[in-house]
């Protein structure tokens, strides 16, 4: 329904990267395991599948700061004709 309804973007992320990312994080209880990195490649193995099915646009998330990623999806999506070049509001 997603890709029917709308324009899905997928931030991809490898599981180290997000590893790297959440290392001293408490707060999600899906990596409160021994291996939370195994964990992770094990939920990427599943669910990267599903999210490139889903998505109309994917973004390789990397390490670029939010602003490069901003403009990377609004680069994608008026190369895409869903939104008009230059309606993106300005950034802060």
């Amino acid at each position: 329904r997603l890709h029917q309804r709308g324009s899905v973007v997928y931030l991809r992320s490898t599981p180290e990267e997000v590893f790297r990312r959440l290392r001293y994080d408490r707060n999600r209880p899906l990596l409160q395991v021994a291996d939370p990195l195994q964990r992770l490649k094990d939920l990427y193995a599943v669910r990267d599948p599903l999210y490139r099915e889903t998505a109309h646009f994917v973004i390789e998330t990397g390490r670029p700061s939010v602003a490069m990623l901003v403009n990377m999806i609004v680069m994608q999506l008026e190369l895409a004709g869903v939104v008009a070049p230059g309606a993106a509001p300005p950034q802060r």
